[in-house]
């Protein structure tokens, strides 16, 4: 799932490493033939997991060549179970113009003539396209963010801007964060935007930023904005002439010399396509699409604990099933305390740097392979076609699933519904209030259709053990904003009916931790089995799912 702005410092569990990440040879994938059989099974899952998330995937980060050895097993295995190629050129991919933006060598920052240190005492952050020129340019100070008595916009204009940190962060905020969206438009004529909070920001946040960053080109050139960068407090007293703690508004500082430039190279990604034909010959022409994400977040270069890692966050994750907010504080994070001594005791220290991403979303792919597989074995075939559909870039911005309904490979008007599975593996009573066996989150059933809505009610009470829906994080303006963070949602701004399938959020989301030790098999298994009637009961309707709620505009912003 697409990742909200939720970091843990973790710094005093980190376990120094100068070697490498733990990994494989990253050629093509070479592999016997699964011997899976056509029924959804929690051994096939668990053989398909294992392989999908291995440490020789990297990770699979969406533009590496990881990722490209991840959708080359996809492609192997649709092709052995049969499926239509429904990609580019009649292959099963179809490829997704992604960029690779990093610092140009020659980009640096001096005040006067004395240079400040890329990385130690600025972090520039890339916005995307080109930005105003800051050579020569004079410091103002613009006060803390989020006080009324900030500076003014005008009175930034041409200006490099030092914004100090929130004296008051919205609950659940760390204490260095600024929205850089605000803040780059409220001083949008700025000539840079620095903000002084480089010494709070975590480690692993800073190595992020460090990294040269994916993203997808061809849209409409956005218009230029103002540098971004983070200073820390010794670099914003070079730049002002004092501390900005002791700075007023509007206080003018040093000039600033120097220059930021991003420079774009390619970065290949991927959507794996592939269609089962319908056996109606007046309904074959529309289509369900089923779909999962293909990638994940990749690696590190410093290696952690596992079982130290795991340990605090099963701590964490305890206080915030306790928490009537499910909110924990920072004090309560900072008195969770870790006997590294006791589990190296249990088991040697296992080292990783690889976020293998079982769950975000191996789960959903490999349940989408298992489904395929039985669709394509059934001795009957749905009326209406099925495609399947696996996305890259999820976990960068929706790149694959928006790449693919704006340029679909199909009409887009014959795909009468879409069914999303991201993580789909866990959901036990430890990772959600209510959690069980049979606990399932529902998002966006009824928000185009009622009818799909009561589709998938009725099919579930068919079921020997129907699910338990949770659908509170279906619930509009929900802080979450589930609706919004999957590739769903790609399909239903343009008004296609959606189902989102998940088992909800968990201690390991976003770590190393998240292996496929950790998965449900059976319970995998019955949430891939249930999708599989869904989308067989609405591919063998008589009509098309029915759309009876207003549609909403496909390029604007997501609202949930």
């Amino acid at each position: 799932m697409q990742a909200a702005a939720r970091y843990v410092a973790l710094a005093a569990l980190a376990v120094a490493s100068a070697g490498r990440a733990r990994a494989q040879s990253a050629l093509p994938l070479k592999h016997a033939p699964l011997a899976t059989q056509t029924a959804i099974t929690p051994a096939d899952l668990m053989t398909r997991l294992y392989l999908y998330a291995d440490d020789s995937m990297m990770g699979r980060s969406a533009g590496t060549e990881y990722n490209l050895k991840a959708t080359a097993y996809i492609a192997s295995e649709v092709k052995r179970i049969g499926l239509i190629p429904a990609g580019d050129s009649g292959s099963y991919f179809q490829n997704v113009p992604l960029v690779q933006r990093g610092l140009a060598g020659a980009s640096h920052l001096a005040i006067d003539s004395v240079p400040l240190r890329l990385w130690e005492d600025y972090l520039p952050r890339d916005q995307g396209g080109a930005t105003h020129p800051i050579d020569n340019t004079q410091a103002v100070f613009a006060g803390a963010w989020g006080d009324s008595a900030m500076l003014a916009p005008d009175q930034a204009a041409g200006k490099f801007v030092v914004i100090a940190m929130s004296r008051h962060p919205n609950p659940g905020q760390p204490g260095w964060f600024v929205p850089r969206a605000g803040a780059s438009t409220r001083y949008r004529n700025a000539a840079a935007v620095a903000v002084v909070s480089l010494d709070s920001m975590p480690a692993q946040l800073r190595g992020f930023f460090k990294n040269p960053q994916v993203m997808m080109s061809g849209g409409p050139t956005p218009p230029e904005q103002p540098s971004y960068l983070y200073l820390t407090a010794a670099a914003a007293r070079q730049i002002l002439g004092r501390s900005a703690d002791s700075a007023t508004v509007g206080m003018t500082g040093k000039t600033v010399r120097g220059g930021l430039t991003f420079v774009e190279t390619s970065a290949p990604a991927r959507n794996v396509v592939a269609i089962l034909r319908g056996s109606d010959p007046k309904l074959r022409s529309e289509y369900v699409a089923i779909g999962a994400h293909n990638d994940h977040i990749g690696f590190d270069h410093s290696p952690l604990d596992h079982d130290s890692i795991r340990a605090f966050n099963d701590a964490e994750r305890k206080l915030e099933l306790a928490s009537p907010n499910h909110q924990v504080t920072p004090e309560q994070a900072a008195q969770i305390k870790v006997n590294v001594d006791s589990l190296h005791r249990l088991n040697p220290p296992r080292r990783d740097s690889i976020f293998n991403g079982a769950d975000d979303d191996g789960s959903g792919t490999t349940a989408v392979l298992e489904i395929a597989e039985a669709f394509a074995g059934a001795k009957v075939k749905p009326r209406r076609s099925i495609i399947f559909v696996w996305h890259t870039g999820e976990e960068l911005g929706l790149f694959g699933s928006q790449y693919f309904t704006d340029n679909p490979t199909i009409p887009r008007d014959s795909i009468v519904a879409q069914l999303n599975m991201d993580m789909v593996g866990r959901g036990r009573a430890d990772d959600e209030s209510g959690g069980g066996p049979g606990y399932l989150q529902l998002i966006g059933t009824r928000r185009l259709s009622t009818e799909l809505g009561d589709v998938i009610e009725n099919v579930n009470k068919a079921r020997k053990q129907p699910f338990t829906f949770d659908y509170q994080f279906d619930a509009a303006g929900h802080p979450e904003q589930y609706y919004c963070r999957s590739d769903h949602y790609m399909y239903a701004r343009y008004g296609i009916p959606i189902a989102f399938f998940t088992t909800g959020s968990h201690r390991d989301y976003h770590q190393v931790t998240d292996e496929p030790e950790y998965i449900d098999y059976d319970k995998l298994a019955h949430v891939a089995q249930f999708v599989y009637d869904v989308a067989t009961t609405v591919a063998n309707l008589d009509h098309r799912v029915v759309v009876d709620k207003p549609k909403p505009d496909p390029h604007g912003n997501c609202v949930q």
